[in-house]
């Protein structure tokens, strides 16, 4: 019989751990193949690590380590032929794993990443965020240039061949692993028409707003990793200019020339709208075109801010988590 081995980031995950333990295990036994759990825990001050163990989980406790490195510490211990990264909040459906062996073994793709969606009780910005990166197509699967992490499928010799995750990435780390991979000849392929659940959204206007001065503080990261890319730069030299055309309508108000400034405001609100629209108009649903259109102008304020604190080598004190 074939073996998976699921490797899990923690950090104070008690909340969802046995959900998704318990739906990893359901989805091996509906495919018939045997599963190792293995739960990386990077110090959790809460019951995480024993309900991981209740479940028949491997538990490595390490505290300190960025998420590339807890996920590299799961892969080295794993004995799968297969393996496989969850984020500790993702429930996985119980068909997840039988179709992606079978277009793996028609040799379709290689890697494969499951779309997310929030559960019925998520806010209304965790669920818009989330159902901005939601394929609506008639193809159940689309080739990609990269991966999130949150739940990624592979043979265990594509991880060898690319030397696993860089450990030095505070975050990013899932998108630098798999465009190694795509440049190493692996076929990354999205599913859309079979989804996860992200149960660890998020429940505040404040974390939202952390998480996402967290995860763009990672362009820096990737640029001196991957070198100079324009597809690098484009998003974090959009949120500066967002921030010199908010300072010039302040300028401009406050030297009398209040036409000008509501034209610098205009010009704010644009690139947010064009992202907006771009992601939403599959659903063709216009309340979700506004209010991603009011996220992805705070996101690109919150993107200019995490820019510019990375070229002042500014460290988020934020732990490594799935």
């Amino acid at each position: 019989m074939s073996r998976i081995s699921i490797v899990i980031p923690m950090y104070n995950e008690a909340r969802h751990i046995g959900r998704t333990l318990l739906a990893a295990q359901k989805a091996a036994h509906a495919a018939d193949i045997e599963c190792e759990l293995i739960v990386v825990d990077n110090g959790s001050s809460d019951e995480g690590p024993q309900i991981a163990r209740q479940f028949g989980a491997q538990v490595l406790v390490m505290p300190g380590l960025l998420i590339g490195a807890l996920r590299n510490r799961g892969s080295a211990i794993a004995t799968g032929e297969w393996l496989a990264f969850i984020d500790a909040d993702i429930e996985m459906p119980e068909d997840w794993l039988k179709p992606l062996f079978d277009l793996e073994a028609s040799a379709q793709a290689d890697v494969f990443g499951l779309d997310l969606h929030t559960p019925a009780e998520a806010p209304w910005y965790a669920t818009a965020w989330q159902r901005r990166t939601l394929r609506v197509s008639s193809q159940t699967s689309h080739g990609v240039d990269w991966l999130p992490s949150s739940n990624l499928l592979m043979r265990q010799r594509w991880f060898d061949k690319v030397g696993g995750f860089n450990e030095n990435l505070r975050t990013g780390e899932d998108k630098e692993f798999t465009l190694r991979l795509r440049q190493h000849g692996a076929v990354l392929l999205s599913i859309n028409n079979n989804v996860a659940l992200h149960w660890g959204y998020e429940m505040n206007w404040r974390e939202w707003m952390g998480k996402e001065l967290w995860r763009q503080g990672s362009h820096l990261q990737l640029l001196r990793t991957h070198g100079f890319s324009l597809r690098l730069l484009r998003f974090p030299m959009l949120s500066i200019a967002v921030w010199i055309l908010d300072f010039l309508a302040i300028s401009a108000l406050l030297d009398g020339f209040p036409h000008h400034a509501a034209i610098m405001v205009m010009l704010t609100l644009l690139p947010g709208l064009v992202l907006s629209i771009r992601q939403s108009i599959k659903h063709r649903d216009v309340g979700l075109t506004l209010q991603l259109w009011g996220l992805h102008w705070l996101r690109l304020h919150l993107a200019g801010a995490a820019f510019i604190l990375s070229l002042c080598h500014w460290n988020a004190r934020r732990p490594a988590r799935g």
